[in-house]
């Protein structure tokens, strides 16, 4: 565990604050949320379930306890609706804002839906912060904002032009987040994330993340699809690496106004590769018998071909440094989803 990591962790233990995550019954907000409540900390979530599920709320109220539990307050809401974003930040000391429609291929089907989430709702909750006061505001961005850019590592100042509706309210967010500190001095950090996965990732749906529809499809005996050749590249990010840098990104002082970090590994894996990994853990644990071929198909529009991360500014400005690797946040993904959809199937 990193030093500076560690050491929020002791601080924030015995100081307890209040923090808004939106999105909270999202894959990545119950993260922060059960994270920070086993910190002793006060959390108020707003979610209107329009991509997250209230078993992710049920499934952190039952790793926490009670008493733990007791600390959470929640708001079903849109965070389109003002007033109520406003009563949920009221006094609040830091806002995580991962509420959002996430998905290349929805913001192309629907891009007035994505706009309206990620950029219309982007600006009432930096709006209601602004507001209360908060001391940080710590948001999600995405590694969609390098579009057209081949250059590898990605590097936060280097980026091309923006190759799908999702891309480009992200990289708006980044360019208010900006603007609103310059215009009302509100401390902000954005936090690129590069293909974050891990437990409570939805395996469903026609937008689901690839690592957990493959092992949905895997443990069910149905043929995973690769798009493209299977030699596009991603920089997977275990979901614990992005609960540090979070936590990080609120709380670590910053020696830069408005800060856009990379959050990722720091690696480069194609998506062949990353069949074999999964495929292979199943094998491991019993879960399939042997590892079946995928079946290819065409590339998806607004995909970037390759993506890699450079994580030296966030290890910089906020003392991040990724505890898991692909390979051991694969193990700890697929042993939780074959237990899962072992209880689904029994329930």
């Amino acid at each position: 565990m990193t030093n500076a990591f560690s050491n929020l962790q002791t601080d924030l233990h015995s100081k307890p604050a209040t923090w808004v995550i939106t999105g909270v019954a999202g894959f990545i907000g119950s993260h922060l949320l059960e994270n920070l409540l086993r910190l002793n900390q006060n959390v108020r979530g707003i979610d209107n379930f329009a991509t997250g599920k209230k078993e992710n709320l049920a499934l952190v109220e039952r790793a926490v306890g009670k008493e733990a539990w007791s600390k959470f307050t929640f708001t079903e809401g849109d965070i389109l609706d003002a007033e109520k974003l406003q009563r949920v930040c009221q006094g609040c000391d830091y806002v995580l804002h991962q509420a959002a429609l996430g998905s290349v291929p929805r913001s192309i089907a629907a891009p007035l839906d994505t706009n309206r989430a990620n950029v219309d709702g982007f600006l009432q909750v930096m709006l209601a912060a602004r507001d209360c006061k908060a001391k940080r505001f710590v948001y999600a961005s995405s590694s969609s904002v390098y579009g057209s850019d081949a250059s590898l590592p990605k590097r936060e100042d280097v980026i091309g032009e923006q190759l799908s509706p999702y891309a480009v309210s992200k990289y708006t967010n980044e360019l208010y987040a900006k603007t609103f500190s310059r215009a009302y001095g509100i401390e902000t950090v954005g936090l690129r994330y590069f293909n974050v996965f891990g437990a409570r990732q939805d395996p469903q749906g026609m937008y689901a993340a690839v690592i957990p529809r493959w092992i949905s499809s895997l443990v069910a005996g149905k043929t995973c699809t690769i798009f493209g050749d299977g030699e596009t590249s991603r920089d997977f990010c275990y979901i614990d690496n992005v609960v540090q840098a979070n936590l990080l990104a609120a709380c670590q002082p910053l020696a830069e106004r408005a800060p856009v970090v990379n959050i990722a590994f720091g690696g480069k894996t194609s998506l062949k590769d990353l069949y074999g990994l999964i495929a292979d853990s199943l094998v491991k644990l019993g879960a399939i018998k042997a590892k079946p071929s995928p079946e290819f198909a065409d590339f998806r529009a607004g995909d970037i071909r390759h993506s890699n991360a450079d994580i030296s500014k966030a290890t910089r400005l906020l003392g991040y440094a990724p505890l898991f690797d692909l390979p051991s946040g694969i193990e700890k993904t697929v042993q939780w989803y074959v237990e899962y959809l072992k209880a689904q199937r029994t329930v």
